[in-house]
């Protein structure tokens, strides 16, 4: 089956006016809504995207409902940001982080890396040439590098898995969606990792005839366009945030400059100090103590080399 999309397209359609966009998007979510007769939902996390998402859906649907999955591990000003919003329906994992940790592994590096040192140790023949820098068929692979980096983790004195979202979110939300039947409109952005570029790419934002139904009216989103979102209409957003300004040419935040799960230690690896562990060190010292300490992610970001104290 053809993709829908080729990168070319996704490249021009991240070059629209954010004018352009609202309407494409807001054209998807009402395509969304009226396919499956407005039973559907909009995932609400509580973060800037999915602020914006919901704006969106409810300029258009004033009473769509909103799912919220409380995992235990969102900042509590997202909690309580949440708390603000009315018609939100909370969810929550049938096991805490630390019992999924326990079970399947810590969640490091990226996704796809982490799937990939967890299957490469129970001998996935796939799994094993990907870390090799090689495809299935053994042919040299065009991501060799990303995964060659970080072979050595097979090795490490620890369990790691990508299962933690899956687990925590993706399982809530796909059990309340057959329930009740909901068809859940979601804020990913295809510019934020390989997997939701690829998964853009095949089916465009409404994933009709997915596995899973899902739509993505965001997809072709960039950060920028979300910050200038928030400034344009002034709609609230969560504190942990801090302001929206301009430096640089660009916009940024003067606090967090991501939500998601607060122990969460994809993508660190890559980010400018001080991470999000050494701010949150300062910021949430209880939570700091307990990640760090109790949970053992002080030990995994010794493995990997990177630093969780302040600055």
């Amino acid at each position: 089956m053809m993709n829908a999309y080729t990168k070319q397209d996704l490249a021009t359609m991240q070059g629209w006016t954010l004018r352009r966009k609202i309407q494409v998007t807001q054209a998807k979510i009402i395509e969304w809504y009226q396919h499956y007769g407005g039973n559907v939902s909009v995932s609400f996390s509580g973060g800037k995207d999915s602020t914006v998402l919901l704006d969106l859906a409810r300029r258009a649907f004033p009473d769509i409902t909103a799912v919220f999955v409380d995992t235990g591990l969102e900042y509590p000003e997202i909690r309580e940001f949440v708390k603000t919003f009315p018609n939100v329906e909370t969810l929550h994992p049938e096991i805490p982080f630390n019992k999924v940790i326990e079970k399947y592994g810590y969640p490091v590096v990226s996704k796809e890396v982490a799937e990939n040192i967890y299957y490469a140790r129970r001998g996935s023949d796939w799994a094993v040439k990907r870390l090799q820098g090689l495809n299935k068929n053994g042919t040299q692979s065009n991501f060799k590098e990303r995964f060659m980096k970080w072979a050595y983790l097979v090795n490490a004195p620890f369990s790691i898995s990508s299962y933690c979202c899956a687990v925590m979110k993706k399982k809530p939300l796909n059990t309340y969606s057959k329930t009740t039947g909901k068809m859940s409109i979601v804020g990913t952005m295809a510019h934020e990792s390989e997997l939701r570029l690829n998964a853009y790419l095949k089916s465009g934002c409404n994933a009709f005839h997915s596995r899973v139904p899902l739509s993505k009216p965001m997809s072709f989103w960039l950060e920028q366009d979300v910050l200038q979102y928030l400034k344009m209409t002034g709609i609230p957003y969560c504190s942990i945030y801090g302001d929206i300004i301009g430096e640089n040419g660009k916009l940024k935040t003067t606090r967090a400059d991501r939500t998601g799960c607060m122990f969460c230690m994809f993508g660190v690896h890559s980010e400018k100090q001080p991470n999000r562990f050494q701010r949150m060190e300062h910021t949430h010292p209880k939570q700091y103590d307990y990640c760090i300490n109790k949970l053992g992610c002080g030990t995994v970001l010794d493995f990997i080399g990177v630093p969780y104290k302040g600055v």
